[in-house]
């Protein structure tokens, strides 16, 4: 890998131009400006230790590794709606009018293509600025020809694609995703198997696009994108942005474990009014999300190895539509655990936040970090990204790691390994003995 920052416009992606990519761009745009900070990205703000304490060596992150620089980020994506993205921000209202409005010429110039978009896969929306294909292989043409324009108007060096669309249907992996053969040939047959988001990451795949997912779709957990990635030394990453009940949990929980605190229930409910609310209001929508929200509670806790404290854990996860809140997500937490002689007490929670304001700075970290992985020749799952998803992408035959705390350990230990440095245990041992 050359160490060195690289030049030339890195171009980003994006199925899915509503509120969170919009909030992202325009973020980003004010930050480039000089109106605001990059507050929330590891990546800007964030720093990491190099060698033993006494040195007193902790860069930035973003001093550290040879990441893309702001100013060279360039923007496209597909939607169902037609709209540019100046019209966007305003309908999403997440940003201050007045900020959104100061930015209106650069944000009226960021181009929105027609999307590939099937009702039957989120089916609480409607699409009127859609793709239209003889079979879902022409789509995915279309696709490239997108990304093969979207590259040659910015001359750009690079692309990373990033799903910040709505959440699909559950459904599991079949014989159709067994194998890039029979996918290619599930493409040209309209299989029912792949849906639109896939159709996406197929096109990025094959032409050696970095994918991220930050829905909890199936997308590219699927042996046959797997293969492709491989082929084209492509990065993924996944699952569904870590953003705010979950990111909760992965804080609160690995504490009550290393305590030895035991749980007997952990209660979660939501409400939310944007259009990931509207779309999770569809149930076979909501199991998507469901099975992401409750894997991190068991992985973490590991109920197998510590029966005394969490087999009897009773887990229930919500998540209610309600128009009047927007994007301004409140999610609730009630937490029964016992502590020394089995004495019960109790935990609550009621978290504020705001879902595209937590999922932005995420969306940067990822675009850089999987910019930086293609070049270093990572390709395939990269889980040293897990940090920042919900459901985070491993090998069949490896459990994924919840901890909010291990999955930031490993992100800064392979960006040490990337640039050579030694890696970190916390193991201290050495400053005793000498």
């Amino acid at each position: 890998m050359d160490y060195v920052k690289p030049k030339g416009k890195l171009g980003i992606l994006i199925p899915g131009m509503g509120a969170v990519a919009s909030t992202f761009i325009a973020g980003v745009e004010a930050i480039k400006s000089g109106k605001s900070k990059p507050i929330g990205s590891m990546s800007q703000m964030g720093t990491i230790r190099l060698g033993k304490r006494p040195e007193n060596r902790v860069p930035l992150v973003k001093d550290f590794v040879p990441l893309a620089d702001l100013d060279d980020l360039v923007f496209g994506g597909w939607d169902i709606n037609e709209e540019n993205l100046y019209e966007i921000c305003v309908r999403s209202s997440v940003l201050d009018q007045a900020l959104v409005d100061s930015m209106k010429d650069s944000l009226e110039q960021i181009e929105v293509w027609p999307g590939v978009f099937d009702e039957n896969y989120v089916r609480r929306l409607e699409g009127t600025f859609i793709k239209t294909g003889s079979n879902k292989m022409d789509l995915a043409n279309q696709l490239e020809e997108d990304i093969k324009n979207f590259t040659k108007k910015h001359e750009t060096r690079a692309n990373v694609m990033i799903w910040c669309g709505s959440t699909e249907i559950f459904f599991k992996s079949g014989d159709v995703h067994s194998s890039l053969e029979k996918f290619e040939e599930g493409l040209h047959n309209n299989d029912p198997g792949i849906s639109p988001s896939m159709i996406y990451a197929y096109a990025a795949i094959k032409n050696g696009i970095p994918f991220a997912n930050g829905a909890p779709n199936l997308t590219v957990d699927i042996p046959a994108l797997t293969e492709l990635a491989k082929a084209t030394n492509s990065p993924l990453a996944g699952k569904d942005f870590k953003t705010g009940q979950t990111l909760i949990k992965t804080i609160l929980a690995p504490g009550l474990k290393a305590r030895q605190i035991g749980i007997n229930g952990w209660f979660s409910t939501n409400i939310l009014g944007n259009r990931d609310g509207e779309v999770l209001d569809d149930p076979d929508a909501f199991k998507t999300k469901e099975e992401s929200k409750l894997g991190a509670l068991d992985y973490i806790l590991q109920p197998d190895l510590y029966p005394d404290l969490y087999k009897d854990l009773y887990h229930k996860v919500r998540i209610n539509y309600y128009p009047p809140r927007g994007d301004n997500k409140e999610g609730w937490d009630n937490i029964d655990i016992f502590g020394w002689l089995g004495y019960p007490m109790q935990i609550k929670v009621d978290f504020l936040c705001r879902d595209s304001i937590l999922a932005a700075p995420i969306c940067l970290d990822l675009v850089l970090f999987l910019d930086l992985a293609k070049r270093a020749d990572m390709s395939g799952i990269q889980e040293w990204l897990s940090f920042f998803f919900k459901s985070p992408m491993t090998l069949p035959e490896l459990y994924p790691e919840h901890d909010l705390f291990v999955q930031l350990a490993k992100l800064k230990n392979t960006l040490r390994h990337i640039m050579g440095e030694e890696l970190i245990t916390h193991l201290g041992l050495d400053y005793y003995e000498e």
